[in-house]
């Protein structure tokens, strides 16, 4: 996203199969740097229809916001997409 948050480049970062995922913040930010993005949104979903974070969801979202504020991009959410519905996970607290 831009300095005005406009969507200036959407991008898929990884598919994983139906139980697992992996994610680095060296992939998730490299498109972000390549674009110039000063924020970021990340999403990813759940096949099984729960909304519910996982532990691995939080503790890769706490991964992604720290290394951003090292990168000075800003996350602004990590949404979890199931069915028809989502959720942010940012939008709720966690320890950082």
């Amino acid at each position: 996203m831009n300095s005005r948050h406009e969507v200036i480049h959407e991008e898929i970062i990884s598919i994983g199969s139906l139980t697992a995922n992996i994610v680095h913040p060296r992939e998730v930010f490299s498109p972000a740097i390549e674009h110039s993005a000063v924020a970021v949104i990340i999403a990813h979903n759940h096949p099984s229809g729960s909304l519910a974070p996982t532990l691995s969801d939080i503790e890769v979202t706490q991964q992604l916001v720290k290394a951003g504020q090292l990168l000075g991009i800003e996350m602004l959410d990590h949404l979890i997409i199931a069915d028809t519905s989502y959720r942010s996970i940012i939008g709720e607290s966690f320890d950082e």
